[in-house]
């Protein structure tokens, strides 16, 4: 037997697994990894989030991602480069990490990496064509297993969209698994650059409901970094707060037949772009609205998108908590919106023992520690959420 192969099922047959999970998003803040402890697999995993880091990106690498993303036309060549410098970088950033925790390369059994989207393109979101849903993320998990000596387990998005579904969001299957309660309707909130929640009825029911719906801090974050030159986002909300909604743009930005369209769906940057915005304020004749209304009025389209989709598919089922994470979270202005118009105090997935910020690279680690020891539970018949197994797995040798 290949020594890789036994290595894997080794690791398959631990009682206890330690996979780094990392996550990028497409706000390119920086790489966050999580270093899991997991004991079982399915509903009976249980995860212990033994360290995390949040790495931010340098200028300049932050420029190169925008560069080559959400666009139809790019720098093939830089496209091509970035691929393997990503998984070299994520190497090298987890090395550094592992030394700054006191922690030895040989205790780490896997390595979960989403990679960086550069573009997610589900069918329904193109002009009309023979070809299929798609997505794509780079940062080459061969690249990250030959550098840290770790068996990787990378681009889990693929086998999502081989198999008819659009490749997003993925966070249901960690969410059903993680955070499922006997007693209690859970709604899990990730306001990441595009927002989607987890609906969770009690009693670990599989009528569960995962969607995107709409945009996060995609929008706010493009638009700071258009006109304020050296900002990548606008902290604390000071900007937008500072501004009022307007109404009349409000109303064309949700003209879009995406919000019209059924749930579950997914969307992105791609959509959500200066351009999506440029559209709307031409429609409404507002070119002169200022930069402060422009940034209230993002933050209100944001959040009356979360609220309008929690309402329409979660409304009827009854008395539901909200556990929020991602980094819309630390919007003061997104959260007082969205706790205003439901009448409901949020909740953050820190009161269910895992940190907010590292919900996203505990849920890949998860996806990891299932394609290694899991793959046996049923989600269901439900649109968008296969019982598959994901991720590619890369040796070090």
């Amino acid at each position: 037997m290949n020594p890789n192969i036994t290595s894997l099922h080794e690791i398959a047959n631990k009682p206890n697994r330690k996979i780094i999970g990392l996550m990028s998003g497409t706000s390119f803040d920086g790489l966050d990894i999580a270093l899991c402890e997991f004991r079982d697999s399915g509903l009976e995993t249980q995860v212990k989030v033994l360290n995390f880091s949040s790495e931010t990106y340098p200028s300049d690498f932050k420029e190169d991602l925008k560069s080559i993303f959400a666009k139809q036309n790019v720098d093939f060549e830089k496209l091509t480069i970035l691929n393997a410098f990503i998984g070299k970088y994520y190497a090298e950033l987890i090395l550094k990490n592992l030394s700054d925790w006191g922690i030895a390369v040989n205790e780490i059994d896997l390595i979960a990496s989403h990679g960086q989207t550069v573009f997610h393109a589900p069918k329904h979101q193109r002009a009309a064509d023979s070809y299929p849903n798609a997505t794509l993320q780079i940062g080459d998990g061969d690249h990250i297993a030959v550098a840290t000596g770790i068996i990787t387990i990378s681009d889990f998005r693929q086998k999502h969209v081989a198999v008819g579904c659009e490749g997003a969001p993925l966070s249901v299957y960690g969410d059903y698994l993680l955070f499922s309660s006997a007693e209690e309707n859970r709604i899990m909130l990730n306001i990441g650059g595009i927002s989607n929640f987890t609906f969770l009825p009690a009693k670990h029911s599989t009528d569960f409901f995962s969607s995107d719906v709409g945009p996060g801090n995609t929008l706010m974050d493009q638009f700071v970094q258009q006109h304020y030159p050296g900002k990548y986002f606008d902290e604390d909300a000071r900007i937008a707060s500072s501004g009022t909604v307007n109404p009349e743009l409000l109303d064309s930005l949700f003209s879009h037949d995406f919000f019209k369209s059924d749930y579950p769906k997914t969307t992105g940057p791609e959509l959500f772009s200066l351009a999506y915005l440029s559209n709307a304020i031409s429609k409404t004749g507002l070119e002169k609205l200022s930069n402060e209304d422009i940034l209230a009025t993002l933050a209100a389209f944001t959040a009356k998108s979360i609220v309008d989709a929690v309402r329409s598919s979660v409304g009827s089922k009854g008395a539901y908590e909200i556990y929020i994470s991602g980094g819309g979270m630390h919007n003061p202005l997104l959260l007082h919106l969205i706790e205003e118009q439901l009448g409901k105090k949020l909740k953050f997935s820190s009161d269910l023992g895992i940190a907010p910020d590292a919900k996203e690279a505990v849920l890949f680690a998860l996806l990891g520690n299932e394609a290694v020891a899991g793959g046996h539970t049923n989600f269901g018949a439900h649109p968008g959420v296969p019982s598959i197994s994901m991720g590619k797995i890369s040796f070090p040798r």
